[in-house]
């Protein structure tokens, strides 16, 4: 099983996030390490949820005229977020690990939409938000038939843990 390794303040950051922007989704990728199974979390860099720009792009993908097109139960990050972030973290000798985003009034479980749009590698944190608070928090990967597992989270106190 996989593992993410991250301080108790990156929950924090993630979970306010969360809160600030229900009842849509909120988004953000995760800066870190990869060591082989584990995944060190070393920033959190929320970011917008642009999924009304992009809404159209996924229906062209997906085929659908019926693909949600709210914020309440989509996310998307902008091409040009993702590829800022990832110069920002190759010039801190990070890699972009992993995403994050929020289910208003839904479990921490992954929808069908974020298995499709999953990357393999990445660790995916999804934050479950009842009525405005942030309840449960888990994070998922992806397995070799492009299924969500769940992700063993190991949170520190510190960095020095």
């Amino acid at each position: 099983m996989a593992t993410l390794k991250l301080l108790s303040y990156h929950l924090q950051v993630i979970q306010a996030h969360a809160e600030r922007t229900y009842p849509e989704e909120c988004c953000g990728l995760l800066l870190g390490e990869l060591r082989g199974d584990i995944k060190i979390l070393v920033d959190v860099l929320p970011t917008e949820n642009s999924w009304d720009a992009q809404a159209a792009t996924f229906q062209a993908i997906e085929g659908s005229a019926q693909l949600e097109s709210s914020k309440r139960r989509r996310f998307s990050i902008a091409p040009t977020v993702m590829l800022k972030a990832q110069k920002d973290a190759r010039d801190r000798n990070l890699n972009i690990i992993g995403i994050y985003h929020s289910h208003p009034d839904h479990p921490a479980i992954p929808s069908e939409f974020d298995r499709a749009i999953a990357w393999q590698q990445y660790s995916y944190i999804i934050v479950s938000v009842q009525e405005g608070k942030a309840i449960d928090l888990k994070s998922w990967s992806l397995d070799d038939e492009h299924q969500f597992q769940p992700e063993e989270i190991f949170t520190a106190s510190s960095s020095a843990d």
